[in-house]
């Protein structure tokens, strides 16, 4: 979803989420890395775009115009790819079944609205169907379900562990499941109408009010103002619901999530909360205490829908969720949900989206959430840094504050909500990114992801029509060049690919690779780039350097940010590190990890420890001690 309104939204909207930053004491980072037994990597790829190798690529073009991708293009020999390329999971982007343009009729899928429809392809995260998936998707539409479920065969046999999407905090305008399991119905099925709310209704409403088509504005047209038989600027919605991202007007903004209508979660329009709260220090306990807590509960409708949504996938093989928005939702859903899925997949892999850096806590320890983006920290701060204008001096106080959840923070530098580190407006080249990326993926014990086509540096410029360059289009059928090239007419061997695009393929593989073999990324770290800015003179902000270890594994870790410079310095070690490394006085080898290609000598004299560190611009190291 468009994420520029979001933060205002949730916290005016419904402040029954409000929470406050906890004191009790969390789980210790140690206690967590003894059950891990290395990084995991998630690789997050737009199902529809991965395999589509028509190049096309007209603005508002057709699906037949501009070809579209299939779960069938993810061939054993892609699969294997992926998973060589240093992977554990795949987040298989828009899964579910959710508006799109094309005439699917003549299997009683019934048309969606262009009026209610971003894009021709439409929303990921408008989804009409929670019980079936996009039947774009499929080479035989009849048995799409049976396709999707063959992929998580194929994925599991490929070693990789499937996620998908679940949007809890809205749905599409229209939405209508074909394929409800037995005792399910439809979202809004029994709502009472004639009210604003009800603690068991599904929407919030406008009685009396009739739902309006936003005025469109700045030259914008559905289609791209193509002529077509449902674009009249109508579309009946009776009574009138509120918008996803929180608007209750009958006739939503063009920048409001019109073509989504928010879920009621038993929270009043006036913020109160008629469900129960968690007990006092239930942050400290673990999801079969949470589950236990709900179960004789009376929960509202909604809950009910999305758990059994969970486990329905869940029943499927599917062995993790993505959740769009989830600080829109009260956090005492998730503690409810989350629970439910780790009593059937204790080992389910659940991360979401929390903008809201004072919510954090409470969305991992009470909302049992096991991993949230760390956006508004790290990759914020990584972005400044690689355009140029930021200190890694602002990086390490990132780390420090966030130490006690530090494993539940995953980082990435591109999904599909942000622009391509390629792409003018973020980098404008994505060796930038390379320096970002060793920071992103080594300097904790949480998740590294990453977008498929990083790995190649793809810029996203394509103009799909709904979608703004610089980020790949998920509201359009077309293709992703770079992929294109990778996939090499189904053979997944980088057949037409760029030498360029190769050897960043080859850097990330390197890095992955390492990243989840590596001991000491489970293990302590430490930061070093203040100790050497207070006690050397090379010290330049450009340079990020920190240290990582485990019994068996001693790292020093350094990134030259700096596009133009080569740097040669002494880096030293503290005094306290030296002891806790148990370092006697001597010299000691240590070889860079990632391309075995440099090496240097690290000192230890009198307690105290250096070593030469020659760094070329956008280089890294990771230095193991031998």
């Amino acid at each position: 979803m468009e994420k520029q309104y979001i933060l205002i939204v949730a916290v005016a909207l419904f402040t029954i989420i409000a929470c406050k930053n906890e004191t009790k004491t969390a789980p210790q980072p140690q206690e967590i890395k003894s059950e891990m037994k290395k990084k995991e990597v998630v690789y997050q790829v737009f199902t529809r775009l991965f395999g589509n190798t028509n190049t096309t690529n007209k603005p508002w073009g057709t699906l037949e115009e501009n070809g579209v991708g299939k779960f069938n293009d993810f061939t054993d020999k892609a699969l294997s790819e992926i998973k060589d390329l240093g992977v554990t999971h795949i987040w298989y982007t828009g899964v579910p079944h959710h508006d799109v343009i094309t005439d699917y009729t003549k299997y009683d899928i019934s048309n969606d609205d262009p009026d209610i429809v971003k894009g021709r392809a439409g929303s990921p995260y408008a989804v009409k169907d929670y019980y079936n998936v996009n039947p774009d998707l499929a080479v035989n539409v009849e048995n799409r379900l049976q396709e999707f479920e063959a992929l998580i065969k194929r994925s599991h046999k490929a070693g990789l562990k499937v996620i998908i999407d679940i949007v809890p905090n809205h749905v599409a305008r229209n939405y209508q499941s074909l394929t409800n399991p037995d005792g399910t119905t439809d979202f809004g099925a029994e709502d009472d109408t004639s009210v604003t709310y009800d603690v068991n209704n599904n929407f919030y409403y406008n009685p009396g009010e009739v739902f309006e088509v936003p005025e469109w504005k700045n030259g914008y047209q559905p289609l791209g103002g193509e002529n077509h038989p449902m674009a009249d600027g109508k579309f009946e919605e009776i009574p009138a619901k509120w918008t996803g991202n929180g608007s209750r007007a009958s006739r939503p903004d063009m920048n409001d999530w019109y073509e989504t209508v928010k879920v009621n979660y038993g929270v009043s329009p006036d913020g109160r909360k008629e469900f129960d709260d968690l007990p006092e220090g239930f942050d400290n306990e673990d999801y079969t205490k949470h589950y236990a807590f709900w179960k004789d509960k009376s929960v509202p409708s909604s809950w009910k829908k999305f758990k059994d949504i969970a486990l329905y996938w869940t029943g499927k093989g599917v062995d993790g969720f993505r959740y769009d928005m989830a600080e829109m939702v009260p956090v005492e859903f998730w503690s409810y949900m989350n629970a439910h899925i780790k009593m059937e997949n204790p080992k389910a892999f659940l991360m979401a989206e929390v903008y809201n850096p004072s919510l954090y806590r409470d969305y991992i320890r009470k909302g049992k959430m096991d991993y949230l983006y760390d956006k508004v920290q790290l990759y914020d701060t990584l972005k400044h840094v690689m355009q140029g204008y930021g200190s890694t001096n602002n990086i390490p106080p990132i780390f420090d504050n966030l130490s006690d959840i530090e494993h539940h923070m995953l980082h990435f530098l591109e999904n599909h909500d942000e622009q391509r580190i390629a792409s003018p407006d973020f980098a404008g080249d994505a060796l930038k990114g390379k320096p970002a990326m060793v920071v992103s993926a080594t300097s904790t014990t949480a998740p590294t992801m990453i977008y498929f086509g990083q790995e190649f540096g793809e810029p996203g410029a394509e103009d799909l029509g709904f979608g703004d360059p610089t980020r790949t289009s998920i509201f359009d059928y077309g293709s992703v060049p770079s992929m294109v090239r990778w996939v090499n007419d189904k053979k997944f061997d980088g057949g037409q690919s760029t030498e360029e695009e190769l050897e960043l393929r080859d850097f990330y593989k390197r890095l992955l690779n390492f990243t989840i073999n590596s001991s000491a990324l489970m293990g302590g770290y430490e930061d070093i780039q203040l100790y050497n800015h207070q006690n050397t003179e090379w010290y330049n902000d450009k340079v990020l350097s920190f240290v990582r270890w485990s019994d068996d594994e001693k790292l020093i870790i350094i990134s030259n940010f700096n596009t133009e410079n080569t740097y040669g310095f002494e880096l030293q070690l503290p005094e306290d590190l030296v002891q806790k490394w148990n370092l006697d006085d001597g010299d000691y080898k240590v070889e860079d990890q990632l391309y075995n290609a440099y090496s240097s000598t690290l000192k230890v004299e009198n307690g105290k420890a250096k070593v030469r560190v020659d760094i070329n611009p956008l280089e890294s190291f990771i230095l193991k001690i031998k």
